[in-house]
């Protein structure tokens, strides 16, 4: 008998830094969403595809929900939930260690409600919950929706990720391959520098410069060393809100903006299979995460 082959798209919905990006990243095996210890990580609407023997998973990594303080804010946060209307099933990721539903889960919850979607609920982090703690929040969920199953999980200790595909797998219907299955983004390149660049930064940057970054590919040129190897010539720009912030992101004698560039080189060499020359520029751009005219390329079309 023919195994029916099934595809569809999942969004994975929660509030900032519960690790929706690091799930999807091992879910997927590949690097394709900006992981950092900081809210607001991922500003823009991220597809990764998982390609199994009878199914293809496209799933859709929205940013975090979190109180708007910008119109970027507001950008992002309307992206999460205008995404979550339109997809086959839905990923709702919450922390093990959380101590009741809080604002912004309790938000979710409602437009989960709102939506009547299918929905997977996924209790991350719980290597640093005990087991009658996560049992205590499954009971608590569970009192608030039905969800399709609730899956405990540790992207750190990796367990139980995979229970996470086969369960999306259930739920999908039949359908075709969305894209070729030797895909794992829909993100051009371009994207992946600058998201890459943006990932260090967040990363190595002090607490209150990161979420005023903008980072832009100015050019990308791939040519032929003198031992005729390829390689890709990249330049960018990071883009800061106050000068102060531009000094900070530069560093001591360009000490912070070497490292943040020699980190975002070496994990886009392992990407793309290409020596990377990137030359990275910081420039000040004042108040752009209100300006309407940048925001356009965060809406979605």
């Amino acid at each position: 008998m023919e195994e029916i082959f099934k595809s569809g798209f999942v969004s994975i919905i929660g509030r900032t830094n519960v690790g929706k990006s690091s799930i999807i990243n091992s879910l997927v095996g590949e690097k394709v969403a900006a992981i950092a210890n900081k809210p607001q990580t991922t500003r823009t609407v991220i597809r990764a595809i998982v390609n199994r023997p009878n199914s293809q998973i496209i799933f859709i990594d929205t940013p975090g929900i979190h109180k708007p303080k910008s119109k970027l804010g507001n950008v992002m946060v309307d992206n999460a939930f205008e995404v979550s209307k339109d997809v086959d099933v839905l990923v709702f990721v919450i922390e093990a260690t959380s101590k009741e539903i809080g604002k912004g889960d309790r938000l979710i919850l409602d437009k989960i409600k709102a939506a009547k979607r299918k929905t997977i609920l996924v209790i991350n982090k719980i290597d640093l919950a005990s087991k009658a703690k996560v049992a205590e929040i499954i009971d608590l969920y569970k009192n608030e929706y039905d969800f399709a199953s609730i899956i405990p999980v540790s992207t750190v200790k990796n367990i139980n990720l995979d229970v996470i595909l086969d369960e999306i797998e259930k739920n999908l219907k039949e359908g075709p391959a969305y894209y070729n299955i030797e895909e794992y983004t829909d993100q051009t390149t371009r994207q992946l520098v600058e998201e890459t660049i943006r990932e260090k930064a967040l990363k190595l940057l002090e607490d209150e410069v990161p979420h005023g970054i903008l980072v832009e590919v100015d050019k990308m040129k791939k040519r032929k060393t003198m031992e005729n190897e390829p390689i890709y010539n990249i330049d960018a720009t990071i883009y800061c809100l106050r000068e102060a912030h531009k000094g900070i992101i530069i560093g001591k004698n360009g000490s912070m903006l070497k490292k943040i560039g020699t980190y975002a080189r070496q994990d886009l060499e392992k990407m793309l299979g290409i020596k990377i020359n990137l030359k990275i520029w910081v420039k000040v751009k004042e108040d752009w995460i209100n300006n309407e005219k940048i925001l356009k390329n965060f809406k979605l079309q």
